[in-house]
C-alpha cells in the first residue's frame, strides 16, 4: 500500500480532496485546509447526503453559522447535509484543519 500525498497537494483554494479519484471509493473522504494567519471566510458545507466531521489540527479557529463559537486545536465539530459554517484563523500562524467526510444514512446526491 502506497500512502497519499495530501498537504504537497494543497491548491489555491487552500485545500486538498483526497476522494473517489485517488482511492476509486465513493465511500467516504478527506478534506486537509490550510488558512493563512488571520484569514477568514472559509465556507464549510458538506451537501445533500453527506456528513462531516471538522478537525482542528493546527490552530483555534472562530466558527459561525449553524455550529457557532471558539474550535480549539484538537476539537472537532460535526455537520450533516445543508448545515454551513464559516471558519476564521484566529492566530498570527497557519492554521491547519482536517475533515473526514461521508455519505449519511438517507443516501447521497451523486448522481
Amino acid at each position: 500500500m502506497k500512502p497519499f500525498e495530501v498537504r504537497e497537494k494543497v491548491d489555491d483554494s487552500g485545500e486538498y480532496i483526497l476522494g473517489v479519484d485517488a482511492t476509486g471509493s465513493h465511500a467516504c473522504y478527506l478534506i486537509y485546509g490550510v488558512m493563512q494567519p488571520h484569514e477568514k471566510g472559509r465556507k464549510l458545507k458538506p451537501g445533500k447526503g453527506h456528513e462531516e466531521l471538522i478537525l482542528a489540527l493546527r490552530g483555534d479557529f472562530s466558527v459561525s453559522g449553524d455550529a457557532w463559537g471558539l474550535l480549539r486545536e484538537g476539537e472537532a465539530i460535526h455537520l450533516k447535509g445543508d448545515e454551513t459554517c464559516m471558519l476564521e484563523n484566529n492566530s498570527g500562524e497557519e492554521g491547519i484543519y482536517v475533515i473526514s467526510g461521508g455519505h449519511s444514512g438517507r443516501g447521497h446526491g451523486h448522481q
